[in-house]
Parts: structure tokens; C-alpha cells; sequence
């Protein structure tokens, strides 16, 4: 969310300086100002349409598209692009930087505003690695569908990010723990992930989304073990698989 409360799609909290050019065309030469901090009318100066050359970021994305021009799109914009495609919202807090967002309470109403106003209520999934803002969804309105995001470290500290939820109170088992918090969708790092985790998440009733799979020998061997979708910057490989 800016700092005028529209709610925005982006990756990161703060702009990238791979991908962002200010008004007059030059390259950020470090990560910053957190969208939270600019205004939205602030944060449509900056361009984000094109790779830096001579970066890493430019080497993994090599096939990607430049459009100068692209701006920061709000949330409303990218829900209005299609009345059939399901989205795949992912609420940006973290709590170890509080200040950096919105709090996941207030990105959590916020999101549901638009989604509300957009008519898009049946065909979205709010996810989150701070499991703050899907709790809050899960009270005030529990037709949402969720989906429970988790990676390595957020499991290691599992008190800070699942606010307060531990894993050994239900064996150490992660997908236990997800369908403990109401289920529907447990969307793990595809690193963490085995094919008896994703069986033991069948039995609890999960649906299973890895993030994120990029490669085709992943995609299949996921798809092998029976999962339910994927998360990837590839859809195109994922496709054919």
C-alpha cells in the first residue's frame, strides 16, 4: 500500500533498483523508497518496464520483454484485466520490519475492498508468509479461499512469522500446521517440499501450490507427485509439461 492507501502489485516493498528508472530515465543505484513511504502519485513517476543491463537480474530474466513506459499497476488495474482468470493475491508484510508495510490487518481489509468493489470475490486466493493477515481474512470473512505460504526460515521461526502458531504441536508436521489454521491451500518453497508431504496434504484435505518453479524437470517431477498448481515466472513452460 502507498502511503496514501491504494493498493498496489509488487514483488518488492521498496523499488527495485534492476528494474527502476526515475522521471528523468536514470537508474536507482540502490534499493528504495519504500512504496509505503511515496504516494501513489509519487510511485507512477518511477518506470519499471525494463531490466538494467549487466545485472544478475538480467541474466536470469534474459528473455524477458522491455516496455518503457510500465508503471507499478494497482491492484484494481491487474483484477480488471480479466472477469475469468483466479488471482493469487500475496499480502507484502513482513514482521520483522513492521514499519516497512501497511500492518496485516489493515493490507488484509484493504485488498478485500478492492476485491470487493472489482466483483472478483469468488475468484481470488489471498496468501501470506505473515500468516497475520490470513488469520484476520479467516475471521472476518471466511468465504475467502487462502493459501498458507511457507519456506525454510519462516518454518525455523515459525513463532514470529505464524504469529504465535508452532509446528510441534503438531509433530513438526508443516502441512498439519497449515490445516490446523482452516486449510484450503498449503503453498510451501518448492525446495522444502517431498513427494510424502504432498500425500500428507491430500490426506488433510490441502490442496498443494509450490512456489516458485521455473525449470522444466521440476515442473514435471512436481506434477508426478500429484500436486495442485504451480507458482512460476514460466507459464509458458508449464503449459507444455
Amino acid at each position: 500500500m502507498t502511503a496514501d492507501g491504494v493498493v498496489v502489485v509488487s514483488h518488492d516493498p521498496a523499488l527495485n533498483p534492476d528494474i527502476t528508472r526515475d522521471a528523468s530515465g536514470q537508474w536507482l543505484t540502490a534499493p528504495g523508497p519504500l512504496i509505503h513511504h511515496l504516494t501513489f502519485d509519487a510511485l507512477r513517476t518511477y518506470d519499471v518496464g525494463r531490466i538494467r543491463p549487466a545485472t544478475l537480474y538480467r541474466i536470469l530474466y534474459r528473455s524477458q520483454k522491455g516496455v518503457d513506459g510500465a508503471r507499478i499497476p494497482t491492484l484494481q488495474e491487474v483484477l480488471g484485466l480479466s472477469s475469468d482468470v483466479t488471482f493469487i493475491i500475496e499480502l507484502k508484510t513482513d514482521p520483522r520490519r513492521p514499519t516497512w508495510t501497511a500492518a496485516p490487518e489493515t493490507m488484509a481489509e484493504a485488498v478485500l475492498d478492492v476485491v470487493d468493489a472489482a466483483g472478483a470475490t469468488d475468484r481470488v486466493i489471498v496468501e501470506s508468509f505473515d500468516w497475520r493477515g490470513p488469520r484476520h481474512i479467516r475471521r472476518i470473512r471466511p468465504e475467502i479461499q487462502l493459501a498458507w505460504l511457507t519456506r525454510a526460515d519462516t518454518t525455523r521461526d515459525a513463532a514470529l512469522w505464524w504469529n504465535g502458531v508452532n509446528p510441534s504441536n503438531y509433530k513438526n508436521s508443516v502441512p498439519a500446521t497449515v490445516a490446523a489454521q482452516g486449510g484450503q491451500i498449503w503453498a510451501p518453497m518448492l525446495e522444502t517440499l517431498s513427494k510424502s508431504a504432498v500425500a500428507e496434504a491430500h490426506d488433510l484435505g490441502l490442496r498443494v501450490i509450490p512456489w516458485t518453479v521455473n525449470r522444466r524437470v521440476a515442473m514435471r517431477l512436481m506434477i508426478g507427485w500429484g500436486v495442485d498448481g504451480l507458482i512460476t515466472d514460466r507459464p509458458d513452460l508449464a503449459m507444455a509439461c
